[in-house]
């Protein structure tokens, strides 16, 4: 199978960067985000069609501002800067960067030369998002301007022979109209990549790789049940059969009934072994009078290895450990140099000691749509592979503070209830993610003419295309008011529900 066609993001710290990749995806270009400081001897054995440097917080004039290796522009390979990664590339090769007299932020209007290879199809007016305060004041020699704003008189530049190009706005962003049009111009104009990255494609090669390097050796898949781990059991179980067998186990920490329906789905409709562990119990025990979410997060992931560890014994030998890890969990776990922003119990959340030969986590580089997609390729029923993402941990991170089993219930019932109606009101299939939180917050209700003094619910529901950005969904008043009335009445132990209309960023999806 020949070399895929590869686009290397060098990340710089910009809040946009993971959206780059996607962007990338979407025009069927595989792409991959490495630390800005690279070495030029792995960028040559990576062999890539196209560098894209990221935006970033910082300014390249400052003393600790993150450069990369300046000799990547003598690699003949194309490069596209943004924001940051524009401003980068001037100072580099001789131009000048400095601080703005007035900061741009928001949809700004572009004046652009749609002669550029870069623009090409555009009209030469274009609205895109613009969040900078340093600007290029001079451009490198060899460089001419192809775009301006009223406040940035170089928005853009190209060096045509050395297919060098940057922009101030970010494309990647969906504000930015026609954005990833943009990109796909430097993919397919600059960089003549042929297109080569589909679901079908990454199935068929993962399926190789997989029995090539597992071959009749036994894995164990952790199985939640939820879309990426399910997608996970069903990929490597085309690739070896019998020898995967899928540990589900049930924690306590999952929705209203949710452990026995993943239990039948997987024995009535996939000819895969299973085995469920029922360790509510223990993990419970475990997560007794803990309320720091990280170390929520450590715990599950270590008591996870250690029941898998236990299950192997019983079966034999068993070389590999399957996980549903994507690429967000790495992202936000802050692997490389990048800040972290939660643990993910299968990726931060690991132990020092796992007793196995080696982890494989086959959909480690793939975005949450990705995922859903290789599912479909895979012939996985619609309502598994669109079910309702749910984090390994469980409920035990939408329990603000220490986790009971009586919060648990509370918790449940109430979830339960916002589900349902969401479901009867026919929003199930618009929004992408919703559920309640259990917060730490005790307030004074009236009920029944007395006083109460109970836990506060809160709800949350948003919408995303890629879960690294999300936006808060705007239900119907009537919805969100039966819901509560619903809550309050039937949910022992709550006397309030609040709707969480915040957006990510600033905030994550999940509350821990």
């Amino acid at each position: 199978m020949k070399e895929k066609e590869l686009i290397l993001i060098l990340d710089f710290y910009g809040q946009y960067n993971q959206l780059i990749a996607r962007r990338v995806r979407e025009c069927n270009v595989y792409s991959e985000v490495v630390p800005y400081d690279i070495s030029i001897e792995k960028i040559k054995q990576k062999n890539p069609k196209g560098i894209i440097f990221t935006g970033g917080p910082a300014s390249v004039y400052e003393e600790n501002a993150p450069m990369c290796d300046k000799e990547i522009f003598n690699l003949g390979i194309p490069i596209l800067g943004i924001c940051y990664g524009m401003q980068l590339m001037t100072h580099f090769l001789g131009g000048k960067v400095q601080k703005a007299d007035k900061r741009e932020y928001g949809i700004t209007h572009v004046n652009i030369n749609n002669s550029s290879l870069l623009f090409d199809s555009f009209d030469k007016n274009n609205d895109f998002l613009m969040s900078h305060t340093d600007f290029v004041e001079k451009l490198p020699e060899g460089f001419v301007n192809i775009a301006a704003t009223s406040h940035c008189p170089n928005a853009a530049m190209e060096n045509k022979q050395k297919n060098l190009y940057g922009i101030q706005f970010h494309p990647e962003v969906n504000l930015s109209i026609n954005g990833t049009k943009v990109i796909r111009n430097f993919l397919y104009n600059i960089c003549k990549c042929t297109g080569d990255w589909t679901m079908s494609s990454f199935v068929e090669e993962s399926v190789k790789n997989l029995k090539e390097k597992i071959g009749d050796k036994k894995a164990l898949c952790a199985l939640s049940g939820g879309v990426d781990s399910s997608v996970a059991a069903v990929l490597l179980n085309k690739a070896i059969g019998k020898n995967l067998t899928c540990i589900f186990v049930d924690h306590g920490l999952l929705r209203k009934n949710e452990a026995d329906e993943v239990e039948n789905v997987f024995r009535s409709q996939y000819d895969i072994n299973l085995i469920r562990v029922n360790s509510q119990e223990r993990f419970l025990n475990k997560l007794k009078n803990v309320s720091d979410p990280e170390k929520k997060r450590k715990i599950i992931g270590e008591e996870f290895i250690r029941v898998f560890e236990e299950e192997a014994k019983k079966i034999g030998t068993v070389d590999f450990l399957v996980q549903g890890t994507i690429y967000p969990d790495v992202i936000e776990s802050g692997l490389g140099k990048g800040a972290v922003i939660k643990s993910h119990h299968n990726v931060g959340g690991l132990p020092d000691y796992v007793d196995f030969k080696e982890i494989i986590e086959p959909l480690r580089s793939l975005f949450k749509d990705e995922v859903r997609k290789t599912g479909l390729e895979l012939g996985m029923p619609e309502n598994l592979v669109y079910r309702q993402p749910f984090p390994g941990p469980g409920l035990a991170i939408r329990i603000i503070g220490d986790i009971t089993e009586d919060k648990l219930n509370i918790l449940k019932e109430a979830d339960s209830i916002f589900r349902e109606e969401i479901a009867k009101a026919n929003l199930h299939k618009e929004l992408n993610q919703y559920f309640a939180v259990l917060t730490n917050l005790k307030s004074v209700g009236v009920m029944g003419d007395e006083r109460t003094y109970d836990y506060t619910i809160a709800l949350r529901a948003v919408n995303t295309s890629d879960f690294m950005t999300a936006t808060f969904s705007k239900i119907p008043y009537d919805i969100l008011e039966k819901v509560s009335s619903r809550i309050v009445n039937e949910v022992k132990h709550v006397n309030r529900v609040v709707y969480d209309i915040t957006s990510k960023p600033p905030a994550t999806i999940e509350w821990e």
